[in-house]
């Protein structure tokens, strides 16, 4: 992506956003206290607000009382299943005056029928049947969402994989030689999120830019190269308790190929539908189509999220 067009896209990020975030209605009760808003944003494979697979600028969980500065930690546990292949995200994210959100991703990637066709293909055995992928996560609320203008937040995330090195080896350094020569990277995040109501539903878009080294989020290493890729969501709240959602992730794809091992990288789409259980928890259920994942093409993936905000 050249300058020209990142800029265009980082405009088209900060002028038109939405997507799901903490929407809340008030309700009377008594003394006509207003009840808290429902727990969201969910949390990304990643371990940090957002949907599946995307950021929303909005950060999970600060505290309600602006005299504490600490918010209450949330914690969420995701299942997806792509053909043979599957992964396992445990994620926490803590909140600070408002502002900053602190998260951490554990990824376990099993590695399904990559293994045998390499050994297939080459006759040797990598050793593994999955990867680790740790994920630390710091973002940085810029400006709150005004009446005209979005909520903008920028993020700072360290990865690094436990297990890509070791396959590398095994294979004497094929990954490196088609530029996947990191085990560890940073991705650089800029999301802009509007709330709209049409007919007085939430409705809610984000936007925003990612800078990143990384294969399939790191989960198959990182690059020589870094690129600049856009991503957002749509999320739309038609009852108090049902949400929906779409996520569009373009793919960065820094790195070359190896015939019917290491295909190319494809952009990512996933649709979200959400039970918004009560004041605490989420359970997200979600299709993805994810293209290529190294040896295999996975366009039926399915997702579960489970949520707990303290």
């Amino acid at each position: 992506m050249n300058t020209k067009t990142a800029k265009l896209l980082l405009t088209a990020a900060l002028s038109a956003a939405l997507i799901h975030a903490s929407v809340g209605a008030e309700q009377e009760s008594g003394d006509a206290a207003a009840q808290s808003a429902p727990p969201l944003p969910f949390h990304t494979i990643e371990g940090y607000g957002g949907g599946a697979i995307t950021p929303i600028a909005y950060l999970v969980n600060p505290s309600a009382d602006e005299s504490n500065p600490v918010g209450l930690p949330s914690f969420a546990y995701s299942y997806v299943q792509a053909g043979e292949k599957n992964l396992h995200a445990l994620t926490i994210t803590e909140t600070l005056w408002g502002r900053v959100e602190l998260g951490y991703a554990y990824n376990r990637f099993g590695v399904g029928t990559l293994d045998d066709d390499i050994f297939a293909a080459t006759g040797v055995d990598i050793g593994r049947d999955h990867v680790s992928l740790h994920n630390l996560n710091l973002r940085v609320l810029l400006h709150k969402e005004s009446a005209s203008l979005p909520a903008i937040t920028a993020g700072v995330h360290y990865k690094k994989n436990e297990g890509i090195k070791e396959i590398d080896s095994r294979l004497g350094g094929a990954l490196s030689s088609i530029g996947l020569d990191s085990a560890s990277g940073v991705d650089l995040t800029l999301t802009a999120s509007k709330l709209f109501t049409p007919g007085g539903h939430p409705l809610i878009v984000s936007a925003g830019l990612r800078s990143s080294e990384a294969s399939h989020l790191g989960l198959l290493g990182f690059a020589d190269k870094r690129k600049t890729t856009f991503e957002g969501n749509i999320v739309f709240i038609p009852t108090s308790w049902l949400l929906v959602a779409y996520e569009y992730r373009q793919k960065p794809d820094p790195y070359g190929r190896i015939p019917d091992l290491v295909g190319r990288e494809d952009d990512w789409h996933a649709v979200d539908v959400s039970w918004l259980i009560n004041g605490n928890s989420t359970l997200v259920v979600g299709w993805g189509k994810l293209g290529t994942l190294a040896n295999t093409k996975e366009d039926g993936a399915w997702y579960l999220q489970y949520k707990y905000e303290l």
